[in-house]
């Protein structure tokens, strides 16, 4: 078993989920990052949090998979022993965009496999083993982070499936902070709103005009650093008398304005 805190990060081969990797390893964290990309094709940004110094594992696998989920926990605990934090991050949009009065139960079978069933069975998964830890590691305080979306309390129509799995995630953190208090380990849970990525980018132009006439507050874009420090705030012990709660990191979006 090392010495140093670990850190699970679904969904961490790039965009926000590697952001969030790369802050914890500069904070002295091992990783463990669980992706679906091949290894040779994400191997730039691996290389960006092994510079920090700290550990890092990668184990390509599907969230949705009961035996990747299954393996991943497995690596982790053959290669450091403990696991400190979960950051579920991974998630996935609709392959095709379709008015809910069209969609398909193949493309809600796959967004809800994903983000909402897979999310709620590998922290089901990693909340026992952090259980089974409390008595074998001195001063271990576990931790579990969910990141969801604005579209968790936001009508998106044409992305339904999409909409009703982060609002799942949203229940998923109240339901482990309620059931994991006992124990000691804190959940909460990260909203992001529009946050630039590769896979916003080639929408830069629409939320370039929105963002400027006004429909968020802070009149920029988010950034995966963003994200990435309001993890931090959770991971650290800065909130331990806090539990279930959520940071809305979205410039403003959530506030109901006249």
């Amino acid at each position: 078993m090392i010495d140093q805190k670990v850190a699970i990060i679904t969904g961490a081969g790039r965009g926000i989920g590697n952001a969030i990797a790369g802050q914890l390893a500069s904070e002295g964290y091992a990783t463990a990052i669980l992706d679906i990309l091949d290894e040779a094709d994400i191997k730039e940004n691996l290389d960006e949090i092994k510079k920090h110094g700290s550990p890092s594992i990668y184990f390509k696998g599907d969230l949705s998979c009961p035996e990747d989920r299954e393996g991943l926990l497995e690596k982790v605990m053959d290669e450091f022993g403990r696991v400190d934090v979960l950051v579920n991050n991974a998630g996935v949009a609709p392959k095709v965009r379709m008015d809910i009065l069209e969609t398909t139960e193949e493309s809600l079978d796959f967004v809800l496999g994903i983000n909402l069933k897979g999310t709620f069975l590998l922290t089901q998964l990693v909340a026992n083993k952090m259980i089974e830890m409390l008595d074998k590691v001195d001063g271990i305080r576990p931790k579990i982070v969910n990141i969801s979306s604005m579209s968790a309390y936001t009508s998106s129509p044409s992305r339904g499936e999409y909409c009703i799995s982060k609002a799942g995630v949203s229940m998923i953190t109240l339901l482990f902070a309620d059931r994991l208090a006992e124990y000691g380990i804190n959940v909460y849970e990260v909203r992001p709103g529009i946050i630039y990525t590769d896979m916003t980018k080639v929408v830069k132009d629409k939320y370039d005009e929105l963002i400027g006439e006004g429909l968020t507050p802070i009149k920029r874009w988010g950034y995966p650093e963003d994200i990435a420090n309001a993890v931090s705030v959770f991971c650290s012990d800065k909130l331990a008398f806090s539990t279930g709660e959520v940071i809305n990191v979205d410039g403003g979006f959530h506030i109901r304005r006249l």
